[in-house]
């Protein structure tokens, strides 16, 4: 794991609540690792109130750990933070105080800046957000497993009863299993999406590492299968790869052509009933509109959720007005904008939140 990893900065924080004089021991710290994946990373109010909840259970311990949560995490006093580093007694080595992660404050100032106006920095510090949200969205099997669920497991209770006579003590509960839910991820890399599609091929790679199952595409006049190419440990090798592989990258754009390679090709080994489907293009196509209708519907009646991703919504004076795009928007289960920092994070929170 990277020295600079937000795990990394966790633990010296509990070291710096112990140093305080705070009794954070490592079962809280295990807890709060565990919630903190299911929390969006990004918001301090979120992380701020997990940490206090799980970490502090004395109410005189607040103001101490508002304190060290501001010196830490906010940089208002590294000098206090080296200081408590420094005489801290403890047999673990102290984390280096050089170990800091973006503060909040950086990623809320660029959160509604679009993507393609952003600098370099800020382009850094927008893939580096990205890929601390969690992306895994899950469904419900029909499998019923022990656990806190609504139906009683009758089974387990008898078979329970036998060691005391018969008599049932308790009644066990069962819940559905759930399993990650498959993605595919079709990306418009042509002419028209230049400025957005190396910010959404980052998206991809965070994607396909954090959601596992997932096949990715991209297209312009014609379809890629980069699946194996995102599967590069870093981000940049995976996007100069799949890059290299793309013969017709930034050329025209003819969606409903794509797909119907993708239905003739790849549909029966990579899509399923239970899939959610990312289309992100936007929407400048050149082929027959009637084409696209006939593949996006065809689309969307093989997947769970087909949700079509244009960077232009929310732009000045926009309307999905092109022909292709009114051929095949009664098509498609959602049409949600991705130009934006707030835009990807709002993305993770909605599949997270999807049902079924």
């Amino acid at each position: 794991m990277p020295r600079n990893s937000f795990l990394d900065n966790l633990l010296a924080f509990g070291q710096s609540l112990r140093a305080a004089g705070l009794d954070v021991h490592i079962g809280r710290m295990l807890d709060a690792i565990e919630a903190l994946q299911y929390v969006d990373l990004t918001s301090k109010d979120e992380v701020y109130h997990t940490l206090r909840t799980l970490l502090i259970h004395r109410h005189q311990d607040f103001t101490t750990f508002d304190r060290v949560f501001a010196a830490f995490w906010l940089g208002a006093a590294r000098s206090e933070r080296q200081h408590d580093a420094q005489t801290e007694e403890t047999d673990v080595v102290a984390v280096p105080t050089t170990i800091v992660i973006k503060t909040w404050s950086d990623a809320e100032t660029i959160s509604e800046k679009d993507f393609a106006a952003l600098t370099a920095e800020e382009l850094a510090l927008a893939r580096t957000v990205i890929e601390k949200l969690p992306w895994a969205p899950l469904r419900r099997t029909r499998r019923w497993i022990g656990g806190p669920g609504p139906r009683i497991d009758l089974r387990k209770a008898l078979s329970r009863s036998l060691r005391t006579g018969g008599e049932i003590v308790t009644l066990p509960r069962r819940q559905r299993k759930v399993k990650p839910r498959p993605i595919v991820l079709l990306c418009d890399v042509s002419g028209s999406m230049e400025r957005y599609s190396r910010t959404l091929l980052h998206f991809a790679h965070t994607l396909a590492k954090k959601a596992r199952r997932v096949e990715a595409f991209v297209f312009a006049t014609r379809l890629t299968r980069i699946t194996m190419d995102l599967r590069t440990p870093k981000a940049d090798a995976a996007i100069a790869t799949a890059a290299r592989s793309v013969q017709d990258w930034s050329g025209g754009t003819r969606i409903g052509a794509a797909l119907r390679a993708f239905h003739q090709r790849w549909a029966r080994r990579s899509l399923h009933s239970a899939s959610v489907v990312l289309l992100i293009s936007d929407g400048w196509d050149r082929g027959d509109p009637a084409v696209l209708r006939d593949q996006i519907a065809r689309l969307q009646r093989s997947c769970h959720r087909l949700i079509w991703l244009n960077p232009l919504i929310g732009t000045i004076d926009y309307a999905p007005l092109t022909r292709g795009l009114q051929a095949a928007l009664p098509f498609v289960d959602e049409f949600l904008p991705v130009r934006t920092l707030r835009d990807i994070r709002e993305l993770a929170l909605h599949l997270s939140a999807l049902e079924g």
